[in-house]
């Protein structure tokens, strides 16, 4: 039986020690565990697998993903950072710029404003092409003056009365439609995601006027085309108490994890700790400084059980960007088949 435990643990959990990390790799492939049934079955994968959304807040959208291998996880975080598509300004032509921000690097700042379109509407722009058109190209406008505020009081310094236009900012770029984009998008509002971003920093006489052609575009390509802010997993952790833990040692146990892990309850007279949210713990390993402590408590991760945090740019809600990174994954699985399918057996 303690036999059993211990391959059960060396398949299903990863172990933190205090000089390391124990079954870091996956071990359970057909044949290696006598008395296992580890060959692929979809029956069991369909029964075993999950998918649960903890939450969506402010952008930031949680969920759990269970009974997959890293392999799988990883290629899904890879995806949304990089295969996903959002529109993002790839030309600019520069009119007139006599702000101390060089062009190029005018440039590059505009490149990287996230711009709120939804990129399923527009198809990519043919190689080569250098106008666009309306299916695949979205054209901004930026055009401001910087002026001297007539009315401002003399002994005045401070830029906000003293000048008009004198801050650049996202919200000053508009959309200019191309062709027939107002019939195509009558109730569309293309604009950058925030309004708030600063561009350039001008001084009376100094003027900006610049025209760009939003595409569409992978972050594979470019960064600035990569719709997430963070994409991330983490393993489930698991906090495992081997023997009753009271009075100090359960306060200084407390002490030892994130806020929230351990709590202290009273049983008959006596603090007794138990483990109370073991998700909410960053393995700091801080238990492990303590010698009276370290061999009490047992941290291990669970395999595969995955948290995702995916936050957004804002071009795309959180859990659109989760349904279309299934969508180019099970995209991809389909031409792997479609391979295997042309290929002659001998």
């Amino acid at each position: 039986m303690a036999a059993r435990r211990g391959t059960d643990e060396m398949r299903e959990r990863v172990v933190l020690g205090e000089f390391g990390v124990r079954n870091v790799h996956s071990t359970d492939f057909p044949g290696n565990y006598p008395g296992y049934d580890d060959a692929w079955d979809q029956q069991r994968f369909e029964e075993e697998f999950r998918v649960d959304v903890v939450g969506e807040e402010d952008g930031v959208l949680e969920f759990d993903m269970v009974g997959i291998d890293a392999a799988i996880a990883n290629a899904f975080r890879r995806i949304l950072l990089a295969e996903v598509p959002t529109m993002a300004v790839e030309k600019v032509f520069v009119y007139n710029n006599t702000s101390i921000v060089q062009d190029e690097i005018l440039a590059h700042r505009l490149g990287l404003i996230p711009i709120r379109a939804d990129p399923r509407l527009f198809e990519y722009r043919n190689q080569g092409d250098e106008e666009g058109t309306e299916i695949d190209t979205l054209q901004f406008q930026l055009k401001i003056k910087c002026s001297r505020n007539p009315q401002a009081a003399k002994e005045s310094s401070d830029p906000n009365e003293l000048y008009f236009n004198h801050k650049v900012y996202s919200k000053h770029m508009t959309w200019v439609p191309l062709g027939n984009q107002t019939d195509l998008f009558p109730d569309a509002d293309f604009r950058p995601v925030h309004d708030d971003i600063l561009i350039a920093l001008l001084r009376p006489g100094q003027e900006i006027d610049v025209l760009m052609h939003c595409v569409k575009g992978i972050g594979k390509d470019h960064a600035k085309f990569s719709p997430v802010a963070t994409a991330s997993y983490r393993l489930l952790p698991d906090i495992t108490l081997l023997q009753p833990i009271e009075d100090e040692a359960a306060e200084t146990l407390q002490k030892c994890f994130s806020p929230g892990v351990i709590e202290i309850q009273n049983i008959k007279g006596k603090k007794v700790a138990r483990v109370a949210n073991a998700r909410l713990d960053t393995f700091g390993r801080e238990v492990f400084r303590h010698e009276g402590l370290k061999n009490l408590v047992r941290l291990a991760r669970v395999r595969n059980h995955y948290i995702f945090s995916v936050e957004s740019t804002g071009i795309l809600p959180p859990d659109v960007l989760v349904s279309e990174a299934i969508k180019i994954l099970m995209g991809k699985c389909q031409r792997f088949l479609n391979e295997l399918d042309a290929v002659p057996m001998e």
